[in-house]
């Protein structure tokens, strides 16, 4: 049997080697942030905790912060974090790369992080609004 190349990851496999690269952890995907990115990362995930209940989990390459559904997520990258905000509205604002519409009553606002620094208002603020934006999961009582 021939050697293959995952389709997603494009890592060469041997034949039979077991391979399952839509599975990660955060500790895997932040692994390689220069000290910088590492101190924002922290910042950035511990005001999303702030916010309230919610699930942070890995998915692919990306760290996903969700209450029923996702409210943002991060993609860390070798010089900067990427952060997909989901929004009610379109915000229009420098640290804004790019603005998407996602559905009829979301937008996502793509943007960059690159110190610790950068996560403070208005970022903190947008945060919230999605947070807030987002239903929460409804709670099962089971008696």
């Amino acid at each position: 049997m021939p050697a293959r190349v995952c389709f997603h990851c494009k890592k060469k496999l041997k034949p039979g080697e077991p391979h399952d690269c839509w599975s990660t952890t955060e500790a895997a995907l932040t692994a390689h942030l220069t000290p910088d990115l590492r101190d924002a990362w922290v910042r950035l995930r511990e005001t999303a905790e702030a916010l309230g209940d919610q699930r942070i989990y890995a998915s692919h390459h990306s760290i996903m912060f969700s209450r029923k559904s996702c409210y943002f997520f991060v993609r860390p990258k070798n010089t900067y974090l990427e952060l997909c905000i989901f929004l009610p509205r379109t915000l229009e604002a420098p640290q804004i790369r790019r603005a998407q519409a996602t559905s009829k009553t979301k937008v996502a606002h793509t943007l960059r992080v690159q110190h610790r620094d950068e996560v403070e208002a208005p970022l903190t603020h947008w945060l919230r609004e999605a947070y807030e934006a987002c239903p929460a999961e409804p709670t099962t009582n089971s008696t």
